[in-house]
């Protein structure tokens, strides 16, 4: 199928948890300044999970990525 008529993932919700989080550290901006597929794919990972303690890892994970800069997924990435 092409790309063009692949239908769009759903666009996922920040929770109130995740968008405290990222003004606490201070990472609202490196965020925003990452591409949308990244911003979604960071929340549907969180969003996804049952698990309240796999919830705040993925959340922990997402945080430090930004913060590091460089990381994606836990790969590396140069944006």
């Amino acid at each position: 199928m092409s790309p063009a008529l692949r239908p769009l993932r759903k666009r996922e919700d920040m929770p109130d948890f995740v968008r405290e989080a990222l003004e606490e550290r201070g990472l609202r901006d490196k965020y925003d300044a990452r591409p949308p597929y990244q911003r979604n794919d960071y929340l549907l990972w969180i969003n996804k999970v049952k698990r309240e303690e796999t919830k705040e890892k993925h959340l922990a994970q997402m945080l430090d990525e930004l913060e590091a800069g460089g990381v994606y997924m836990g790969m590396q990435w140069n944006g």
